[in-house]
């Protein structure tokens, strides 16, 4: 099956070639784009004072205050040092400038590095709860509450810490007759966990929330309301499996209803191309 990229592939080929053409002597050009991004992300680029050389990236995030109670502000200033922005630009949370005077010689890199701006805010929360279940496996004190990030209106993300494991729970909203299609399509991940004993669980419910969530406001009641819960062991958090496990984390609901939605198309293209056979056999029975 398809899967969605983790960065914005616009920003990454808008970067990409406007870093080759700085590298290669070219002029520099105005730009001024406004690009969306999944789960009401903006990102704005534009030339910082109006200096062609200077391509600013600015992000708007609506949950971007809950990130930052998870010390997202650190995070992104050590991943993005020397690029990022003290002062964002007005009405966005994160803003990278970059000299096209003074690129590096791994242009495609960096240009990767800054369209995963948005992956990377969303990172700082898993870091940082990947941090607390090592500290308590190693039997150091760690204190922390469950961490809840309102990423879509009516939808939200719960993660918790414990001694032997990272649990994660996405509430999602399916919409008129998505929630069929989405519970099929979910048994398939915790029929896949049979094959594979190294995969991380998977469970899903529909309407209810899972125990973990009995006693939280935040977690809805609904028959379109779905959750869906991955529970990672030491083995899944190690150094060398960390960013691949966000990288699926952070996409995962996107993946969901992208899914969903070609699973009908589909069905839909499959249903009209019936009906168009049995039209032609009926035609040809007429007396």
């Amino acid at each position: 099956m398809f899967i969605l990229q983790q960065y914005n592939v616009y920003v990454y080929e808008f970067l990409q070639r406007h870093f080759t053409n700085a590298k290669n002597g070219g002029n520099p050009e105005r730009v001024l784009n406004n690009v969306p991004d999944f789960d009401g992300g903006h990102y704005f680029i534009c030339n910082k004072n109006d200096d062609k050389n200077l391509i600013m990236i600015s992000l708007n995030i609506r949950y971007y205050k809950e990130l930052q109670s998870h010390g997202c502000d650190a995070f992104l200033r050590s991943h993005y040092s020397g690029y990022i922005q003290d002062t964002p630009e007005e009405g966005y949370n994160v803003s990278l400038v970059f000299d096209l005077t003074k690129l590096p010689d791994d242009l495609d890199a960096l240009a990767l590095k800054a369209a995963h701006l948005k992956r990377n805010c969303f990172a700082s929360v898993f870091y940082k709860y990947f941090d607390i279940q090592a500290k308590l496996e190693k039997g150091e004190p760690a204190t922390h509450t469950r961490a809840v990030v309102h990423y879509r209106p009516d939808e939200t993300l719960f993660i918790d810490a414990k001694s032997d494991r990272v649990t994660v729970i996405y509430s999602t909203i399916f919409k008129e007759d998505d929630a069929v299609a989405g519970k099929l399509f979910l048994q398939e991940f915790e029929q896949g966990r049979r094959s594979s004993q190294t995969a991380p669980q998977v469970l899903y419910r529909i309407r209810e929330p899972p125990n973990e969530l009995k006693d939280c406001k935040d977690a809805l009641v609904g028959e379109n309301v779905g959750y869906i819960t991955f529970i990672f062991f030491p083995r899944h958090l190690t150094p060398a499996n960390r960013d691949n496990t966000i990288n699926l984390l952070h996409i995962f609901r996107d993946y969901l209803h992208y899914h969903i939605k070609c699973s009908k198309a589909f069905l839909h293209s499959r249903f009209r191309q019936k009906a168009t056979e049995w039209l032609k056999v009926l035609n040809r029975a007429k007396p």
